[in-house]
Formats: structure tokens, sequence, C-alpha cells
């Protein structure tokens, strides 16, 4: 099989994939975006965060051009992408009961405030426990993540829970378990995975979402520009400067 054909097969498989969330998520996306919209109009702040390859998505819509400025990264140190060693670190801490509460509990986060947790399974303690502890301390909670890993897989915090169970809105990116879109002869191992894909795309449909209420009501979306045209560093320090008190990555 050539490798252009492949290529065709995975383009074709994830904007399937894309359509499929766009028809499919749409309440949920409005659900998100007017949650961020409330947020940010009664002067909460704004927190995303990802395990793994999770983080990724959630590192997208943050200190980036055309993004919420008040949009900021919860660390969790050793899950944050796969620079840690040995990598399988990160996997292993993602199931270690204690470890979102004390990071949590850290952090500037308090009632009022949204988290926008990203796991694409769900299952493992971090997320659930990030979830738990969140709304203990009064934040809302969106989760995005695949539902359909509640279907066939079981879920590794000691509650018996997922993700899902316990966020205030639910995004389902709809990946399929294995999170692998094309087979082949001669390739032992399902590949070309999707959900970085799609769930970067929910996560932007839902900021984009939140810019347009907004709008609506008379308030001027906390956007960034590209500092790499003429003015954006200018605007960029501008909208830093007037959101100050909600950015967290710039102290």
């Amino acid at each position: 099989m050539s490798e252009s054909k492949l290529a065709g097969q995975f383009f074709d498989a994830a904007i399937e994939r894309l359509q499929r969330v766009r028809d499919e998520e749409s309440a949920g996306i409005a659900a998100a975006g007017a949650a961020i919209a409330d947020t940010v109009a009664a002067g909460g702040r704004l927190f995303a965060f990802g395990a793994g390859h999770s983080s990724l998505a959630a590192q997208d819509v943050v200190y980036r051009a055309g993004g919420f400025a008040v949009m900021n990264l919860l660390v969790v140190p050793g899950v944050v992408g796969v620079d840690v060693m040995p990598a399988t670190l990160g996997s292993a801490l993602e199931r270690v009961d204690g470890l979102a509460s004390a990071v949590l509990g850290s952090s500037p986060a308090e009632a009022g405030d949204v988290l926008v947790i990203i796991s694409l399974s769900g299952r493992n303690a971090l997320p659930v426990e990030m979830a738990l502890a969140a709304r203990e301390l009064g934040m809302k909670v969106i989760g995005v993540t695949s539902v359909a890993y509640t279907e066939r897989t079981t879920p590794r915090h000691h509650s018996g829970t997922f993700l899902k169970d316990h966020c205030d809105i639910v995004l389902d990116s709809r990946i399929p378990v294995g999170d692998a879109e094309l087979t082949a002869t001669g390739i032992e191992a399902p590949f070309a995975p999707a959900s970085t894909v799609v769930t970067s795309a929910l996560m932007q449909a839902m900021m984009a979402t939140a810019a347009g209420e907004l709008v609506e009501r008379g308030i001027e979306p906390p956007l960034l520009r590209s500092g790499n045209v003429d003015g954006g560093l200018e605007w960029n320090s501008r909208v830093m400067n007037e959101y100050r008190d909600r950015i967290f990555y710039r102290h």
C-alpha cells in the first residue's frame, strides 16, 4: 500500500471524526462556550489541564495567537507531554492518588473559575481526582473525553467512576477505544491516531463560541494577537496588562 494512499485514508478518517463532533456535540460546545463566557464576564479565571498527549490540546489554548489571554495551563509535574524520563513515568503518575488534589490546592484556582479537563479515556485516577477536587473547590468543570471508553474499559480511580461522571459539561470526542484510525497489511498494530486533531478542534470551537457569547453581551473578548504581525506585541501587552490579575503564566 502506497504512503500517499495511507495519508489520504487518515485525512478522510480525521475529517469524518471532525464532522461527527461538529454535528453531534454542538449543544455541548454551546454550553461550554457559554460557561466560559459567564466566567470571563464575572471576572473569573480559566484553566486547562491534560495529561500525556491530552496535554497537547490543553496547551493549544494557552498563550497563543487568537486565544484567550486568561486561559492558564494547570500543570502537574511529570505528566505534561513526554519530556519526563522515562516517558513511561508520566503514564504511571496518572494512576497515583492524591496528586491532583495537591496540585490544585497549590494553584491559584478558586471558586467560580472554570477548569477544562482533557482525558481521552477518562479512566485514570488523575483526571477523575482533578474533577472531584475542582468541584469541591467550587469550580465549574468541563470534561473533554471519549465516552466510548466508559463502555469498554474499567475505571482506575478507587471510586469506580470516570471523568465524565464528575463534570458539569462533557464534550465527547467520540474517538474509538485504542485511538488509531488505520490498519494495513504488514503493519501489526493499528496506527494513525486522530484524538489530538479532534480534541484540539473541540477546544477551539468551544473558545470561539465563548468569544461570540462575550461580544453578544457587549464585552470585548480578551484575545491575543500573533506577535509576528505588526502591532501584535503592543496589542498583547495591553491585553495582558488589563487582565494581569487573571493571568498566571507570565509571573
